[in-house]
């Protein structure tokens, strides 16, 4: 995959105001695509170094993933891994696979921001966004219950973050 060549891309798009289409040719190339997936909206900027998406709607109906317009001034790896993360709700949320523990969602979610189970065409982000994923999943781990049937589930997982966490930071 030629990240050049995608950002070269998404540089004309969004020169074009188009940043709808933008997000559109993201999910096409890197094969983030789910028949649940409703389109993308938007939503408020946060401040110019925040960003913040999410995917929108009941729990077994199709998802809206809400953008900010300034979505691509964003490192494309970070962009391309915050929407892969919303995607993942996208299916999650599919009557398929609904997964009703939001907990259980997200960790899932931060997980393969990690590790690209799923989206194997993600690039990587920086360890810095590695650190903090990870650091995000293993709250979500530990909001599932001390202990419980939920954490055990995952409990392998949470080893690989923890390896993960500690190979970046030392």
């Amino acid at each position: 995959m030629n990240l050049e060549n995608i950002t070269d891309h998404l540089e004309a798009y969004k020169q074009h105001g188009q940043i709808i289409d933008a997000a559109n040719f993201v999910i096409s190339s890197f094969g983030l695509e789910h028949e649940n997936f409703a389109g993308f909206g938007f939503r408020p900027e946060l401040e110019p170094n925040k960003l913040l998406l999410t995917a929108e709607g009941e729990i077994g109906e199709r998802q809206k993933v809400m953008i900010p317009k300034n979505l691509f001034d964003f490192d494309l790896n970070l962009v391309v891994n915050m929407l892969a993360h919303e995607m993942l709700h996208v299916r999650q949320k599919a009557p398929e696979n609904l997964i009703e523990d939001k907990n259980e969602r997200e960790f899932q979610a931060y997980y393969e921001m990690l590790f690209h189970k799923v989206f194997p065409n993600v690039p990587e982000v920086s360890d810095f966004h590695k650190k903090f994923f990870g650091e995000k999943a293993l709250e979500y781990y530990r909001r599932m219950g001390e202990n419980s049937e939920l954490q055990e589930s995952y409990k392998e997982q949470k080893l690989e973050i923890e390896a993960l966490i500690s190979s970046v930071t030392s």
